[in-house]
């Protein structure tokens, strides 16, 4: 076997050797075997060869693509031409790859996080900008290589969320961050250290874990992701990188799911008394209790995000004496903090999550949510705007001061034990309940989807295991298909 070095390696810049990355092994020994199928949907042909004992393979769509590809290497062969071990590929591949990454832009993550903010920020929603934002410096941690006197994790975080924000390009950092971007500004790793499997390991350690190394929850996993996957697009369009480092890596079932807890769940019962607690925190200090009553009704009765009751005007209730009334969602407040908001406020207004612009969603509500909606529009009125539900200054309502009023509410309404248990733990729960309620009262689960602005899938996914208590009910529901009687 003919063995030896070169030093046309493919991602090397300027001549230069990529830290981590050993020269090439190049040999003549190789053989090149027949095309041969195998069992797969997408790409069934495989083309395999090997160089130096070590065995190489390609798999392809087509049987005219691996063939084709076949030739290549045979002809690579016949004419003397050495392979690289650990590629597999012929030496004229190896440096005509060099070639080309000597002349690819190889930004640094820290310059390559700011122009990719700067080109979606004009198009992407508050939320998404701040989620954009984690993304990027989640993987910044995992981009700092070893250069001595790296900021601490927090700072890092911190330091990149800052400059991402277009406006702070021509602004000085402040200064309990100049340190660390500075820091950031000169010793980011470049893209090309996605070739480094270790480099990558690190970038999906940091998606799936918080700064204490407990496992991020799966929802915080998944926006991470996506967040890290659009910015990889957006590299593979600039010519950066030819594909995304993290294809095909998957984070462990282990690390849970997205399933609702049936632990968090309220019966009827206790869904009362704590509406009821509510109406008594902060009785003399300008009814803060009381007037947050029909805000958690929405999430109870009508399965409403809180951005959405956050939005809700009076306009957009129908509300009879008797009977049940309708709410036509058109519009969501989520906060997002100044600095994401085009406008400078904290709240940002947006259309219904997972729905085009300018669409609605009606939702039938009971009549003790119509109860509630009219007693607290007699007591309360709306803002200047028509909102509902202001807070006591007449501006947006926060997440804060929902927040806090539900986990006062909490003690005065449950016993000790449930206290520290799950239930009710967050208002969000209350969304749960009330669709778990339709789903046991037997709508279909495109009807739930409808009225809850979900997908069918999703409300598969996440509901199934609270709904388990109805299998009598199911059973007896096909006997009475399948024509049998009770015996």
């Amino acid at each position: 076997m003919n063995d030896r070095k070169t030093s046309a390696i493919p991602g090397a810049r300027n001549g230069e050797r990529p830290a981590g990355r050993e020269e090439p092994t190049l040999s003549t020994d190789v053989r090149v075997w027949k095309v041969s199928r195998i069992s797969s949907k997408t790409a069934p042909y495989q083309l395999r060869w090997v160089v130096a004992g070590k065995v190489r393979h390609a798999t392809f769509t087509t049987s005219a693509l691996a063939e084709s590809r076949r030739s290549e290497l045979w002809q690579a062969m016949r004419k003397g031409e050495a392979f690289d071990v650990e590629t597999g590929l012929p030496e004229s591949e190896l440096r005509a790859a060099a070639a080309q990454a000597s002349t690819r832009p190889d930004p640094s993550w820290w310059d390559f996080s700011r122009e990719y903010m700067a080109v979606r920020w004009c198009t992407a929603a508050a939320k998404t900008r701040e989620g954009l934002a984690d993304s990027l410096a989640t993987v910044a941690l995992g981009m700092l290589g070893e250069s001595p006197g790296a900021p601490e994790p927090e700072d890092v975080r911190r330091a990149v969320r800052w400059a991402v924000v277009p406006a702070h390009k021509v602004e000085e950092p402040p200064a309990e961050l100049e340190k660390a971007c500075s820091w950031l500004a000169a010793h980011s790793l470049p893209l090309s250290a996605f070739r480094d499997s270790r480099v990558v390991r690190d970038i999906h350690y940091r998606l799936s874990f918080r700064l204490d190394d407990t496992p991020a929850a799966t929802d915080t996993y998944k926006r991470r992701r996506r967040g890290f996957n659009t910015a990889m697009e957006y590299a593979i369009q600039e010519g950066y990188l030819d594909e995304n480092p993290l294809t095909g890596v998957k984070r462990p079932n282990s690390q849970g799911s997205d399933a609702v807890d049936p632990r968090v769940l309220v019966n009827d019962v206790q869904a009362r008394q704590l509406l009821t607690a509510v109406s008594y925190i902060g009785s003399v200090h300008r009814n803060r209790g009381r007037r947050l009553v029909a805000f958690f009704g929405c999430m109870l009765y009508a399965a409403m995000r809180p951005a959405e009751v956050v939005g809700l005007r009076l306009d957009d209730c129908h509300l009879p004496e008797q009977g049940w009334g309708t709410l036509t969602l058109r519009e969501t407040r989520p906060i997002s903090g100044k600095k994401w908001t085009d406008s400078g406020d904290r709240h940002d207004k947006r259309g219904l999550k997972a729905r085009d612009p300018g669409t609605d969603r009606p939702v039938p509500i009971p009549p003790v949510l119509v109860a509630m909606l009219r007693a607290h529009r007699e007591e309360f009125g709306t803002a200047k705007d028509g909102r509902l539900f202001p807070n006591e200054r007449g501006d947006l309502l926060g997440t804060s001061s929902y927040w806090r009023v539900w986990q006062e509410a909490r003690p005065l309404a449950l016993p000790p034990d449930k206290v520290g248990s799950p239930l009710a733990r967050k208002p969000y729960h209350l969304r749960a309940t009330c669709i778990t309620n339709w789903l046991r009262a037997g709508l279909p689960v495109a009807e739930v989807a409808r009225r809850a602005g979900n997908s069918p899938e999703v409300i598969h996914r996440r509901y199934a295991g609270c709904i388990d208590d109805s299998e009598e009910e199911n059973n007896k529901k096909i006997e009475m298909a399948m024509g049998w009687s009770p015996k």
